[in-house]
């Protein structure tokens, strides 16, 4: 009878630890779940210093009047409308793409304090009458932590804490150091850029120098902008696409039926990733007595297929718009 009880209890258990690492990954930023405070890592990542709990980029496109010749249908695009798309030449001035970007890390040990830092790094040209800067906006901090009595404190990370510095002619980097991070806090990052590039979208880096639960990117494309796309192929990353709708102000008297187009929609998520190299404990040495390693995971890139202003220049080797220290 007693054994019949541990194994029920040992099957719930199992199903509940279960259970918790499916609902972990939390999307909503702005208060840390329950699940998140508790958290502490997976399998081969509970000796972390540090982890992300969720890393997300959201592009849009946002069209001007300027493009409303190229859709004049209020409804769905017949196909004479995307041959249009194509033998017509696109001001870019007149479309931007807007990104959101979004980080919630945990601290797990005091040495992993340093990974509260972040470098930002974005298209600002010296040039600016031959390619407009990116612009970097509404970047925001928040620390969460827990006092002696159990009890959430929020603040906020003082713009102080924001450096920038020229890493070429074509590329700044915004440094982020976060003071008075502490074991168990959880910090949250929050930032825009917008974007006149629209042949140009920033890549997508799925794997950091530390463990992370959810890396996500969501990407609204409209059709008439034909890119090709690289996603990873590995068992941790899942993507999808399918047909989307971007709505549009055509700046118009009459707004009673909005502009429309059709858009490629793409998802990419990545769950659960090991840092590069490393160690996987709970796989014993291969047949070679060698020690197994997390693998490398390719970035999501996205190119233009036939752009139609010249693409500037890419980010120095090794470094991303976004990037945990």
């Amino acid at each position: 009878m007693h054994t019949s009880i541990r194994n029920l209890l040992l099957i719930a258990f199992v199903i509940c630890g279960t259970s918790a690492k499916a609902q972990l990954p939390n999307e909503k930023f702005g208060k840390p779940s329950n699940l998140e405070w508790d958290f502490v890592g997976w399998g081969d990542a509970l000796d972390a210093d540090a982890i992300i709990l969720c890393k997300t980029m959201k592009v849009t496109y946002q069209l001007s009047d300027q493009v409303a010749n190229y859709n004049q249908s209020s409804t769905d695009i017949s196909a004479d409308n995307f041959t249009d798309f194509s033998n017509n030449h696109i001001d870019e001035g007149n479309i931007l793409v807007k990104y959101e970007f979004k980080l919630r890390t945990k601290i797990l040990k005091p040495e992993g304090a340093k990974h509260a830092n972040i470098d930002i790094t974005y298209f600002n040209a010296v040039d600016e009458i031959a390619i407009h800067a990116d612009e970097l906006s509404d970047l925001k901090i928040r620390v969460f932590t827990k006092n002696s009595k159990g009890k959430v404190e929020k603040r906020n990370v003082d713009a102080s804490a924001f450096t920038q510095e020229r890493l070429d002619d074509n590329y700044m980097v915004m440094h982020v150091t976060v003071p008075d991070v502490e074991a168990g806090s959880i910090i949250e990052y929050q930032y825009n850029i917008t974007s006149t590039r629209h042949t140009f979208l920033y890549d997508w880096v799925f794997q950091e120098c530390i463990p992370t639960v959810r890396s996500k990117c969501d990407i609204d494309i409209p059709a008439f902008l034909q890119f090709n796309m690289n996603v990873p192929i590995n068992k941790l990353i899942q993507s999808n696409v399918e047909a989307g709708r971007l709505t549009y102000d055509a700046n118009r008297s009459d707004m009673k039926r909005s502009k429309t187009c059709i858009t490629n929609h793409y998802t990419i998520t990545g769950n659960y990733i090991l840092p590069e190299g490393h160690v996987v404990k709970h796989n014993q040495a291969n047949a070679d007595g060698k020690t197994l390693t997390a693998e490398k995971i390719a970035d999501f890139t996205s190119k233009i297929v036939t752009p139609s202003t010249p693409l500037p220049v890419y980010p120095p080797e090794g470094s991303t718009h976004l990037r945990v220290k």
